[in-house]
């Protein structure tokens, strides 16, 4: 690609209706003698988004003159650049990329406002920005995503709260994070993938309840972390690999070395 063509060279300066640029009638023409707009190169009146953008880096003050703009490109770049206290109209403007770049700006008493944005990528923006302790606004969002960061990014004090999600993925992301005794209430989890990372997180006083889980990735992390007199129960499991790491394990324990460290 030639350097032209990255600037759009190849594309031809058009409004965003398609018809050809007037720059003697823009408001902004005098710009064009200060060197701060350029015809088919930074131009707040193209149809196309990386020369509308060039025009808003090289006159950030003109972000709040554009914000009602009838072309939705413009309208998202440049509240990238006003004033936040100009962005709460755009909540809802009738684009979700405009929406989006509202999102990435504004102060958290107006991000609230958000929390129910009909479009999941304004959502997760929101989700991923929005405090952590106002997070348990978005735990029943209808899109898992959402809800994965929320899992993600809530106090732990709170992840009791979604213990029961639908998805797999959100359920794995609360089982990270979460403490005990609430751990506990993912014990017998539907998806082995949630009962494999409890194996690998709960006390290991109690990890013989999952010695016999039906999934065997489940009991291979039981098997690395277990005391001996689960080990031993272990040495009968059903898979040879199970059997071989726990009669690994114990023969270690019993010659003194723990976790690759020998002594005597």
């Amino acid at each position: 690609m030639t350097a032209q063509a990255a600037l759009g060279g190849d594309i031809p300066p058009v409004t965003w209706q398609g018809e050809a640029i007037a720059c003697a009638d823009c408001r902004y023409a005098a710009l064009r003698e200060q060197g701060r707009c350029e015809l088919g190169r930074s131009c707040v009146q193209d149809r196309y988004g990386r020369r509308v953008d060039r025009f808003f880096r090289s006159n950030p003050e003109r972000g709040n003159e554009q914000l009602a703009h009838p072309y939705f490109e413009v309208r998202a770049i440049a509240a990238r650049h006003a004033d936040l206290f100009h962005l709460a109209p755009l909540i809802d403007d009738p684009d979700e990329t405009v929406r989006h770049s509202v999102a990435m700006r504004l102060p958290q008493k107006q991000l609230l406002r958000m929390v129910d944005d009909p479009h999941r990528e304004v959502r997760i923006r929101v989700a991923w920005r929005l405090a952590p302790e106002a997070l348990a606004l978005m735990k029943r969002d209808p899109d898992y995503h959402v809800r994965t960061i929320v899992a993600r990014r809530l106090p732990v004090a709170l992840l009791s709260l979604m213990l029961r999600d639908a998805d797999e993925a959100v359920r794995a992301e609360v089982a990270q994070r979460i403490a005990m005794p609430a751990l506990w209430g993912l014990i017998d989890d539907d998806s082995p993938t949630v009962r494999r990372i409890v194996a690998q997180r709960l006390p290991v006083a109690l990890l013989d309840r999952l010695a016999v889980d039906p999934d065997w990735r489940v009991r291979w992390e039981v098997a690395q972390r277990a005391d001996a007199r689960v080990l031993t129960q272990m040495q009968i499991d059903a898979d040879s690999e199970i059997r071989a790491a726990a009669t690994e394990r114990l023969d270690a324990t019993s010659s003194g070395c723990h976790l690759g460290v020998c002594h005597g």
